[in-house]
């Protein structure tokens, strides 16, 4: 009898040393059965960004206990690389250029060569993250704005991240009709001039009606005569800057 006990205990044994062994080759090479399982995959990824920009501090930052908006720029395609002096060639960074002031902080980074904005998420949100924390940011005060690959970029990273941006002023781009709900409760400003060849007006008037559909405020600008250029007007125009600082996070319809 003992015998025979001792005899199951071995067989138990080796048994469950199978089962292990079995179990450490799943967990090296995967199921060694055929068929459907659950299962749950975990891993820690850590990753760097890093990103070359132009910042602006508008005049009075000195004063303590003062928080400030900000407007963060996206280029066009033609301005990426690794020289910032490209990324003054449109919008608010030329504007600064020429001695215009601004009562926002503007961020305005540089996306490298052969690569679009839209794939660069992490990095702009990096940026702000980073942004926020080392100058006195109001944060209920965030503007995304940006001009043809950069019109892209903003409702891109709109969409992604609603919940960042006071309101968004894309200029001459295009987005996901299906991601326009995201948007419902960002107040958009959109721009496009009639005559584009680079990309059709079609792309913001679908992206602005996809909001309105949700429910969300959206308006569209339409230069008649205008080609792809539709931007030098827009930053020209107070209008927009005024129409930016009526907007705050906190103020939105709960």
């Amino acid at each position: 009898m003992r015998t025979m006990w001792l005899a199951g205990i071995g067989i138990a044994m080796l048994l469950l040393t199978g089962c292990a062994s079995v179990e450490e080759k799943t967990m090296k090479n995967g199921s060694c059965a055929s068929g459907q399982s659950e299962k749950l995959f975990k891993k820690v990824v850590s990753k760097k960004v890093e990103c070359r920009y132009l910042l602006y501090l508008p005049k009075g930052y000195e004063e303590k206990g003062k928080k400030w908006p900000v407007i963060m720029f996206l280029h066009g395609a033609g301005e990426r690389g690794d020289n910032l002096e490209l990324v003054k060639k449109h919008g608010p960074p030329k504007m600064i250029g020429q001695g215009r002031e601004f009562p926002f902080i503007v961020v305005s980074p540089q996306c490298p060569n052969d690569v679009w904005w839209t794939e660069q998420t992490e990095v702009l949100t990096a940026l702000l993250d980073e942004i926020e924390s080392k100058y006195r940011v109001d944060t209920d005060r965030v503007y995304l704005t940006g001009l043809s690959m950069g019109g892209f970029g903003t409702w891109g990273l709109a969409c992604r991240y609603p919940g960042r941006f006071a309101a968004i002023a894309p200029i001459c781009g295009g987005g996901e009709r299906y991601l326009g709900n995201r948007l419902k409760d960002v107040p958009v400003w959109a721009f496009h001039g009639a005559k584009d060849k680079v990309v059709p007006v079609k792309r913001t008037e679908e992206m602005v009606e996809a909001v309105k559909k949700a429910g969300g405020d959206a308006k569209m600008t339409v230069y008649p005569e205008a080609e792809h250029d539709s931007w030098t007007a827009t930053y020209d125009n107070q209008e927009l800057y005024d129409w930016f600082l009526s907007h705050r996070i906190s103020e939105r319809k709960k």
